[in-house]
């Protein structure tokens, strides 16, 4: 039985294409969400935009049509929606359970909702909304109601893809009979059989802790064959990177990721003080600074406040963002006092290194720049070492707008933590970095990790867990 489903504003304002997304079921418009649009079309927010755009499809949809009987929702080419969509012409007579005002537009909404139940009462009529207080306001009426789910990645964040793939410990009995390899510019590869092999995914790190250890990637998987390579082992003081070496086996894949130029794209997942704006700046700098793979490193994050905002920053566009960019600073401090490229080392940070050091600083900074996501529309970057910070803080219409600025030889880099979410509306499931992880899984070209172990201070990863 197809479902008739009555959708507030604010899931229309959310996703202006929401309603070519419920697939073979039917759409009733309430006039008060007609009013509700009107009154969001005017200014140049997200919001507005998308009010706009719904208008625009909906007399699109309208056309020639009368408005007194459902009209097809494929009409204007958006042949995955079969439902019909029917707009209310009339005042529905009805009776709420509970008195409430009726002044309100989302009592306005319930109404209807209440009374198509009332005069349909063979079909399923559910409302969807994004507003937590209509849904329980529409339930305590015995109505049913739910989220919109469509920009839902996951239900649950712990099911999110994480990288990596611990192997049990009799690994190699079962793999290891008819196993091939062999050596390319540094690499061993080994060609597996088994069982295991269908669950891996291109690009995943294995490991297993047995008699016979093992670290490695997938490279290729085909029915119950795959192709590993060994990694590099930057946990070692001789393949540091600007001074920095991994402190876990997370932290070593991750370096493996960014350091190769095969992956165009990488995301890092982890909590505060697993070292994702270290780690991602490190090999920044010494593949811009040093082997010269990249001209320039861009870094961009979402201007979203914790507390109260503080009102207009003077100055230009890099003046403005330099107060979100604290983690930046606090990093480049680390690299660059850590170091020995010319700029002493932290005993002898006060000491005589002084002007030497200040020159690599200006030199590091001059290949750095700040940029706000308010000017990336229409921009392409070409050979770019691009870093997107506190990602968990981006739409998924935002993450592809920033990702799709890639010009040849660029590398993207999205760090955040999904438990940190500042922007009203989002949540671990439909932020814009879930979103980014779960689609780009398997592409041979891009990589994933999540960090699990704090290296900040014992005092830090005490409050992670703890607080």
């Amino acid at each position: 039985m197809r479902k008739l489903f009555v959708l507030d504003t604010n899931v229309l304002l959310h996703d202006s294409n929401s309603l070519f997304k419920f697939e073979e079921h039917d759409i009733f418009l309430p006039m008060m969400v007609l009013e509700e649009l009107d009154h969001q079309k005017k200014g140049l927010s997200e919001v507005a935009r998308n009010a706009r755009q719904v208008s625009r499809s909906l007399e699109g949809l309208v056309g020639d049509h009368g408005l007194d009987k459902p009209i097809h929702l494929d009409g204007i080419g958006n042949a995955e929606a079969l439902g019909d969509v029917t707009f209310q012409t009339s005042a529905l007579d009805t009776s709420l359970p509970i008195q409430l005002p009726l002044g309100k537009a989302d009592n306005a909404i319930l109404a209807v909702v209440n009374a198509l139940t009332q005069s349909l009462p063979k079909r399923e009529v559910v409302l969807v909304s994004k507003d937590i207080n209509m849904r329980l306001k529409a339930k305590a009426l015995g109505l049913l109601a739910e989220d919109y789910r469509h920009d839902h990645v996951l239900d649950d964040s712990d099911l999110l893809y994480d990288g990596v793939m611990p192997l049990p410990d009799n690994f190699w009995t079962k793999h290891g009979k008819n196993m091939e390899s062999w050596q390319q510019g540094g690499t061993t590869f080994y060609r597996i059989s088994g069982p295991l092999c269908s669950q891996f995914m291109v690009n995943q790190f294995v490991f297993t802790e047995g008699d016979d250890p093992l670290i490695a990637q997938v490279r290729e998987t085909a029915g119950n064959t795959a192709v590993l390579a060994t990694l590099r082992d930057y946990s070692h003081g001789k393949n540091n990177v600007w001074g920095i070496t991994a402190r876990n086996r997370e932290q070593n894949f991750a370096l493996n990721l960014l350091m190769n130029p095969d992956f165009d794209f990488v995301s890092l997942l982890g909590h505060a003080g697993t070292g994702k704006t270290l780690l991602a700046l490190a090999s920044a700098l010494t593949q811009t600074l040093e082997t010269k793979r990249y001209n320039e490193i861009i870094i961009t994050r979402a201007t979203v406040p914790v507390g109260d905002d503080i009102g207009f920053l003077p100055g230009t566009e890099e003046e403005k963002m330099q107060p979100w960019m604290g983690a930046l600073e606090d990093n480049l401090e680390v690299l660059h006092l850590g170091t020995g490229k010319s700029s002493g080392n932290l005993n002898n940070a006060q000491g005589t290194e002084a002007a030497p050091r200040n020159s690599t600083m200006e030199l590091v900074r001059s290949k750095i720049k700040v940029k706000s996501l308010s000017f990336m529309r229409g921009r392409t970057f070409m050979n770019k070492f691009l870093i997107i910070d506190e990602a968990q803080n981006l739409t998924p219409k935002q993450m592809k707008t920033l990702v799709t600025r890639a010009g040849p030889g660029t590398k993207i880099v999205c760090l955040g933590n999904i438990a940190q979410i500042d922007t009203p509306y989002l949540t671990e499931g439909s932020s814009g970095l879930t979103y980014v992880v779960d689609r780009f899984k398997g592409w041979p070209h891009a990589g994933h990790i999540t960090l699990q172990r704090g290296e900040r201070s014992r005092l830090a990863d005490y409050a992670s867990d703890a607080l």
